[in-house]
């Protein structure tokens, strides 16, 4: 057993590696963790044998599926890594990872820039306040520009991007980068002909040829620099010199505090700028001391308490992650952020109200494991024997419990009915989707009450695909899927008054419920409200749950197609009892009624998923791709071209994007790509919605 406690706080980070598909997010790691001894060779993703992309699925595509954790050491410091998924389909994988790290590594393609999926890992980095630092990655293939990359960041982010290297030369030229703090220069064989290496690269003086570029870059950086500092800029502005040691705690403070984000460069297929990188995690990126202490909700007078990072506070730790070990069985990933906790001890599931005992406690390395006594605060680990803990649980103190936030997750898009092929396959099907679902917060699994088909939902055909197929290969299980389909919604459009009554007499006591409903249609996205403006007592408080539950249940079934409706506002302004007859059934049954019958009266819509899609196509095909994109009603919102490579951004229906792969492929000779993400609900067209209701 390895034990933690005299591992200084400050020494620690917990960071990850985020960025858009086949920025080389997994080679950064790789290498990360080859130069700091963690592995003894660098794999690498086209070959099928990195150490985080441990599943045989991700082997087999060459992504990352699901955020791999592990833990390497760099300059005295525990560097708790995870590497996360860059494809849209498994952007829960990112969400929950941010909500536990301190600090994350944006990785940009030194030729594409800043790309749609880039923009989504920035805005939920914004959303979990994480400091970052951007490294751009492969300057040597051609059409790379370091500058053009901190253009896009500054232009797509919104960032205030200050660079601290640059890069001498790049594409086939690209030898290495100079630090603009201290001066040096690291050189690097020319061209992709090693393999890289875990030794730090050659330090050489400043080549002639770019001191003129390193004296400009320098007071560029100096002056964003001071600019986060009042003391510092007024030093600066009397002409008195900085030394670097101010800069690197100015950086460090502005990176921490989100005023700058440091950017760097290099080729992590090759090794170039890794040990860098590394050092600038160290020096820029904080510690859980670092960083203000979490919030969490007092469940016995839903008051805010703070939970500062100390190994002798109480405890307080979140379930990020629920993953299946074919070896150990079911793991609960936590982030400790304050007290300690043991191996063996009985611990409190302060979101469920129950008692858990905390089996095993393991350091992970992807798909393999080291075996702890203890973990203290700010730390990650993963426990065994948490059987009733699932994602954004909080495991805390009975005696001292808080709820910490738990993160947030998209509402799954996409559908597909499965079914088992023999019978024998039935108990194994529901097993298998059960665990499933328990791992992964956007895998929803419903029954379809009129139809009985299990209907499996996801982010993505990609999704749904896999987790199939993890299915086939993990539970030995069989299925038959059906075609993809949309998970529309429904909304109502004008407000209106309606009332419910449910009454039966049918000898002895009867039931009898009578509500009135203020319906009223909310912005997009602001999903179901309930309200009780009840007055006088018209209808007896046991009673308003019971109602608020018939309302919610029939809200799941739209008067147009029997699509969930969302975005509205339901009050209880008024109704009536018996003082005899009166029941929580007959209430939740007239919360029922009145949705039914009043909500075909509120004209309601339906409404489809819209994907935000970006296409990187060579100019020659962009005519045919924005004629094919004309026939799937896509809205074109811009055009962008650089060299011969031209990128169109659309908002498309998502029931258009099925086969676009195919479609995408074959119209420019396998030579253009895309990427896309959800991004917000929109009615449909009459005439599809017509169809859609008749279907």
């Amino acid at each position: 057993m390895v034990a933690e406690a005299n591992f200084a706080i400050g020494n620690i980070r917990n960071i990850g590696f985020i960025a858009h598909i086949d920025a080389g997010k997994t080679t950064v790691t790789e290498q990360v963790l080859f130069a700091t001894g963690r592995i003894h060779r660098a794999g690498g993703v086209d070959s099928g044998n990195t150490a985080m992309d441990w599943m045989p699925q991700e082997k087999e595509r060459g992504i990352t599926i699901t955020a791999a954790a592990t833990t390497t050491y760099w300059n005295d410091c525990r560097v708790n890594v995870i590497d996360t998924p860059g494809h849209v389909d498994f952007t829960a994988e990112v969400e929950r990872s941010l909500r536990v790290l301190d600090g994350g590594i944006v990785v940009l393609d030194a030729v594409a820039g800043v790309q749609s999926q880039s923009e989504t890992v920035w805005r939920q980095a914004d959303t979990y306040k994480v400091p970052r630092i951007c490294f751009v990655n492969k300057m040597d293939r051609v059409g790379a520009s370091f500058e053009r990359t901190i253009e896009s960041i500054r232009r797509r982010l919104n960032g205030n991007p200050v660079a601290i290297q640059i890069p001498m030369g790049a594409e086939d030229k690209f030898a290495g980068m100079i630090d603009l703090i201290t001066g040096s220069a690291f050189s690097y064989p020319v061209g992709r002909v090693n393999e890289g290496s875990a030794d730090r690269p050659d330090e050489i003086e400043i080549p002639d040829e770019y001191k003129g570029a390193f004296d400009t870059y320098r007071a560029e950086m100096i002056e964003k620099i001071v600019e986060t500092d009042e003391a510092l800029l007024e030093k600066y502005l009397e002409g008195e010199e900085i030394s670097n040691e101010e800069l690197v705690a100015t950086i460090r403070k502005a990176t921490i505090d989100q005023k700058m984000v440091p950017v760097m460069c290099g080729s992590a297929m090759f090794a170039k700028g890794v040990h860098a990188l590394l050092d600038a995690i160290v020096a820029y990126l904080p510690s859980p001391a670092d960083v203000p202490p979490v919030e969490g909700v007092n469940p016995g007078n839903d008051e805010v308490e703070l939970r500062y990072p100390d190994a002798k506070a109480p405890l307080s730790a979140l379930a990020f992650k629920v993953a299946t070990d074919p070896y150990v069985g079911r793991l609960v990933f936590l982030r400790v952020y304050s007290g300690t906790v043991k191996a063996g001890a009985q611990v409190n599931n302060v979101s469920k109200k129950g008692r858990e005992r905390m089996g095993r406690l393991l350091r992970m390395h992807a798909n393999s494991r080291e075996e702890l006594d203890e973990v203290t605060a700010g730390n990650i680990c993963a426990a065994v024997g948490l059987k009733d803990t699932f994602t954004g649980d909080t495991i805390g103190n009975e005696n001292q419990p808080v709820i910490l936030e738990p993160p947030k997750f998209p509402t799954p898009v996409v559908s597909v009915a499965i079914e088992p092929m023999t019978r024998a396959d039935q108990d194994k099907l529901a097993d298998s989707l059960r665990k499933l679902a328990d791992e992964d917060p956007t895998f929803v699994v419903n029954v379809n009450d009129e139809t009985g088909q299990t209907i499996m939902s996801g982010m993505g055909e990609l999704h749904l695909e896999v987790l199939v197929d993890r299915m086939r290969r993990e539970f030995g299980v069989e299925a038959q899927v059906g075609m993809p389909r949309v998970s529309y919604r429904e909304t109502l459009t004008r407000g209106q008054q309606v009332e419910g009554r449910f009454v039966r007499q049918t000898g002895g006591h009867g039931q009898f419920g009578h509500v009135v409903l203020d319906l009223e249609p909310l912005d997009r996205g602001e999903g179901i409200v309930f309200e009780n403006n009840i007055t006088r007592g018209a209808i007896p408080r046991e009673y308003i749950p019971a109602v608020e539950k018939g309302v919610r249940d029939a809200l799941d079934n739209g008067p147009l197609a029997g699509y969930p409706l969302v975005d509205l506002k339901v009050s209880l302004v008024d109704g009536s009892f018996h003082q005899v007859d009166s029941s929580e059934l007959a209430f939740r049954s007239a919360g029922m009624l009145a949705i039914r019958e009043g909500a075909p009266k509120c004209v309601p819509v339906l409404l489809e998923p819209i994907a935000d899609l970006e296409v990187v196509t060579p100019g020659e095909y962009l005519s045919e791709v924005i004629g094919d994109l004309g026939t799937r009603r896509a809205q074109i919102q811009s055009i962008e071209g650089q060299d011969d490579l031209q990128s169109v951004r659309a908002f498309l229906p998502l029931g258009e994007t099925f086969s676009y792969t195919t479609a995408l492929r074959s119209m420019s000779q396998g030579r253009a790509s895309y990427s896309m993400e959800f991004k917000y609900y929109e009615p449909v067209p009459d005439h599809i919605a017509k169809t859609l209701a008749q279907a």
